[in-house]
């Protein structure tokens, strides 16, 4: 297993320990681990069949791993062992929020609805789950005055408040993937885990969504965990790369370090490990034919 120095972590917000999940007579992740790194886009890549959503689905409470512990640790310090959560207080109590591979939204709702949506718990809350709402109690309306500020504000920057009072189904594909990183982003995440957010985009709405994820990071704070097929994306936006392959990791480090690691390399040509040496001899004299470095 190649582990690049640079992956070392000071104060990860979130460990992975020894993770396995087994279906039936199918180990799909076995023995995995890794860190991510407060404040810091991880990036968990792979060829397909890896094993990189069941991670997720382990880490956002869609599956009780076989075998390991999660830890997210929040800013205050508070520590959260997440196999051990129900998958709704991993978002409500833990902070953890995400979006899917296949866009899940409410396709008849406005585009602002949707937002506001995200933050029911705390209108239910404000209503003291009574009809107080409907009767206009000033906490209420308060918060959701403040709701609809929130939601405004992820809509500008998403690039989305023109569109605010059009229904959600009638959004681009591109503008519909960047609604559900609004959307959760209303719930107020210290982990945003993101599955496969590039996937079917054109390079315009690829180069939109790496500047709503960096600005993300960079205005919010907010760690940002990513599934990604797209290495462009993945090797602009990342500062953490971890590579699975067969349900074990491969590879950890930075991109460079991963882009030029042999196993990443063979693991993605699909060749076995033996084949290593000759694959990366065939790559480095193609390149030299045509004057070129591996990068």
């Amino acid at each position: 297993m190649a582990i690049g120095t640079e992956a070392m972590k000071k104060d990860p917000i979130l460990k992975v320990e020894r993770l396995s999940m087994r279906f039936g007579g199918l180990m799909a992740i076995n023995d995995f681990s890794f860190e991510a790194e407060r404040g810091e886009i991880t990036a968990l890549i792979g060829p397909n069949g890896a094993g990189k959503t069941t991670v997720f689905n382990c880490i956002t409470g869609f599956y009780k791993p076989t075998m390991g512990m999660i830890t997210l640790r929040q800013n205050s310090g508070d520590e959260f062992l997440l196999e051990r959560l129900p998958d709704f207080e991993i978002t409500k109590k833990a902070k953890v929020a995400r979006t899917f591979q296949n866009i899940r939204m409410f396709s008849g709702l406005t585009v602002l609805e949707n937002l506001l949506v995200a933050q029911h718990n705390k209108l239910m809350r404000a209503s003291g789950y009574t009809i107080l709402g409907l009767l206009g109690f000033p906490t209420y309306r308060e918060a959701s005055r403040e709701s609809i500020e929130l939601a405004r504000h992820w809509l500008e920057k998403a690039s989305l408040i023109e569109r605010a009072d059009d229904p959600a189904g009638d959004l681009p594909y591109g503008a519909q993937r960047r609604l559900e990183i609004a959307r959760a982003m209303c719930t107020g995440p210290e982990l945003l885990c993101l599955d496969e957010p590039a996937a079917g985009l054109n390079p315009r709405e690829s180069l939109a969504l790496n500047e709503l994820l960096q600005e993300i990071r960079r205005d919010t704070g907010t760690s940002i965990l990513l599934i990604e097929h797209d290495m462009s994306v993945v090797m602009e936006i990342s500062d953490h790369v971890v590579v699975l392959e067969y349900g074990q990791k491969i590879s950890d480090g930075t991109p460079d370090f991963v882009k030029n690691d042999p196993k990443v390399i063979a693991a993605y040509l699909g060749v076995e490990d033996e084949e290593v040496d000759e694959v990366i001899g065939e790559i480095e004299e193609i390149e030299g034919e045509h004057g070129g470095t591996r990068q």
